[in-house]
């Protein structure tokens, strides 16, 4: 009986493994391949030599995060170790940790963080990665493709969609619009009731609707964009020619943890290719229009 019972096992197990079928099996080469660069991971395609760019971990902190201030320094020294495959990228701190997968368009990124500060961190903390073509100081190593000189590539999504980062002033600071009036009405460090960061930020009158930056390339051939589900502010067209989505890491408690995460794309395609893969990437993570109240209640904030 003991055999009988064990042969039928072992067939069964046979069975559902030499049913899985070949196209089941994720290859290595259909994903994208990140790496070690000098200050983060560079995403780039392993079949198109046009397809890369660099994701800096992080530049700023924003109202309060990690650091008490309104604009402070952020920190590249952090110890990434990448899969020999190069398809999954980690970084592990005392109170920051951070997980980048490779898939076929991009990377899927987890951030958990620590506030491990003597201070509960208001509605509004955010930190800001910087997702970029290069450093311009290693042309090298840039991406051409993706350096929008003449301002003309990049957008935010706005009240009626996707905008042009252009203006009087295109390094302007887009507020996400659900905090607006808290972040304005958060008292300056300036004496003349500006931000600190206003003269190369300057705040501008078109709110942020989600947290999505996309630039399509020069040729309109590809498309890098960065999302986060939980967002603060979108700004770019700063001197790396990068783009600034800031990641809202409040409110949170001395001694909690939040787990927020995010997207990089990273693909032939358009902005509006890009905003699909977001509408259906997120769904309902993305938070919903409404007060800052309710600030982390899931909703369908793309869907419009």
């Amino acid at each position: 009986m003991f055999k009988k019972t064990f042969l039928f096992i072992t067939m069964v197990i046979y069975y559902v493994l030499s049913s899985v079928s070949p196209a089941q099996t994720i290859n290595t080469e259909d994903l994208m391949r990140l790496s070690k660069w000098e200050r983060g991971i560079k995403i780039e395609s392993r079949t198109e030599k046009r397809g890369f760019a660099y994701f800096w971990f992080y530049e700023w902190h924003l109202f309060d995060a990690v650091t008490k201030g309104e604009h402070t320094p952020g920190s590249r020294s952090w110890k990434w170790s990448i899969d020999a495959n190069g398809t999954l990228a980690r970084m592990n701190s005392r109170w920051l940790r951070m997980t980048i997968q490779a898939v076929e368009d991009g990377a899927i990124v987890t951030m958990q963080i620590t506030n491990m500060t003597d201070y509960d961190w208001p509605d509004i903390a955010a930190i800001i990665p910087c997702f970029n073509p290069g450093n311009p100081k290693n042309t090298e190593e840039q991406n051409p493709i993706f350096l929008d000189e003449e301002h003309t590539n990049t957008y935010f999504l706005g009240k009626d969609g996707l905008e042009l980062i252009k203006g009087q002033y295109p390094r302007e600071i887009h507020f996400n619009h659900r905090f607006r009036t808290m972040i304005m009405n958060r008292k300056k460090e300036r004496e003349d009731g500006h931000f600190i960061f206003s003269e190369k930020w300057p705040t501008s009158d078109h709110d942020a609707y989600a947290g999505l930056m996309v630039r399509e390339s020069n040729d309109k051939q590809w498309v890098m964009g960065i999302a986060w589900e939980s967002y603060i502010s979108a700004q770019g067209h700063n001197p790396w020619k990068c783009m600034h989505l800031s990641i809202r890491v409040g409110p949170l408690k001395q001694g909690r943890t939040k787990t927020i995460r995010g997207r990089i794309y990273l693909f032939k395609g358009s902005k509006e290719d890009c905003l699909r893969c977001v509408k259906k990437d997120f769904s309902t993570r993305m938070e919903s229009i409404g007060s800052p109240k309710n600030a982390d209640k899931p909703g369908a904030e793309l869907d419009r």
